[in-house]
């Protein structure tokens, strides 16, 4: 598989993985699944989630950090850690990032879960799954996939040597 490409169960992998943080508060500068993030927070959670440790420390950032930057920022960083797509060429997994309007930086971010959806924490609203609609489409100004993912591990189960659990029976999962 080249750098370039996610395949099927990546982009599932993600996306999962976003939508576990469906209901997490807003909160500016944060990250951390059920306590509150914002759209960044977002995503350097599911870094995490996927990855282990974050690639670099991210300072910290007043609301309007895009606008007085004056910069591509966030894009930039995109450049740093992940691999830059073409709009068009954006699919489930991958993360898109927006401007409000033409003449500033993108300044928010999301994960496309379908076609037709992304996933991403809004102000006053938290994480939550949104139409991606004619609105946002026409805000989309970067796409990004992240690298391929470390191979999933499955859970661990550990079995008790207690004698009240003798009878125990796991259930084959077919995994």
């Amino acid at each position: 598989m080249s750098a370039g490409t996610l395949d099927a169960a990546g982009g599932a992998r993600i996306v999962a993985q976003a939508r576990g943080w469906i209901g997490t508060p807003y909160r500016h500068q944060a990250s951390l699944k059920g306590v509150g993030c914002d759209c960044l927070g977002l995503i350097r959670g599911l870094w995490r989630d996927l990855y282990g440790a974050e690639p670099e420390i991210v300072p910290a950032y007043a609301p309007d950090w895009a606008e007085a930057a004056g910069r591509e920022a966030l894009a930039e960083a995109g450049r740093r850690h992940l691999i830059e797509l073409a709009v068009a060429d954006a699919s489930p997994g991958d993360i898109l990032l927006f401007r409000w309007r033409d003449d500033v930086p993108a300044k928010h971010a999301g994960v496309m879960a379908t076609r037709q959806s992304f996933v991403h924490a809004y102000d006053g609203s938290g994480v939550v799954e949104s139409a991606l609609g004619p609105w946002w489409r026409r805000r989309i100004a970067f796409a990004f996939r992240f690298p391929e993912l470390p191979a999933a591990t499955a859970p661990t189960i550990t079995l008790s040597n207690d004698p009240h659990f003798a009878d125990l029976h796991l259930a084959d999962t077919g995994a």
